[in-house]
């Protein structure tokens, strides 16, 4: 099972970090570039610990579905999301966050396994790692952009 370890240095607060990160509203606008949108579940505002959401984007050409669930929280440390239901076998995100320096270091940690066995490794190895890759690094490049224009106000679920 790959296992993708992302950090991201952003000049703003934990809190505001964790909020932006656990927002569908942030997700959607962090995510442009698939089209992502949620879909049913929590369509709106912060997740909390036990909601779902799911997600419909455009990823390798295809427009897919994927319901992931909230199934950790410890608020503003990190929280972990898994799927439940979509194109991998299984995933677990864990989002964590540490103060440091005046700032916060985001730490993206995605830990899956492809479907199709042999076939799923076959794609990890050709592109699907890669893939997921830069997509975990350009959703943090967008956030930490966002919580740094962003540092002083306040985010609300909505």
């Amino acid at each position: 099972m790959p296992v993708i370890i992302h950090k991201q240095w952003i000049n703003a607060s934990r809190q505001l970090c964790f909020d932006l990160a656990r927002s569908v509203d942030v997700h959607t606008m962090t995510t442009s570039g698939t089209k992502e949108k949620a879909v049913g579940g929590i369509t709106k505002g912060l997740l909390e610990e036990g909601d779902t959401v799911i997600w419909e984007a455009f990823h390798l050409g295809l427009k897919r579905r994927l319901t992931a669930k909230v199934i950790e929280m410890d608020k503003p440390d990190q929280f972990v999301d898994i799927m439940v239901k979509g194109a991998f076998h299984s995933f677990t995100h864990t989002h964590q966050f540490v103060e440091k320096d005046g700032g916060t270091l985001m730490i993206d940690t995605f830990d899956y396994k492809s479907p199709f066995g042999w076939v799923g490794i076959l794609a990890d190895k050709l592109f699907l790692e890669r893939y997921m890759t830069k997509f975990i690094a350009a959703r943090a490049k967008e956030l930490g952009k966002l919580a740094e224009k962003s540092q002083g106000m306040s985010i609300r679920g909505g």
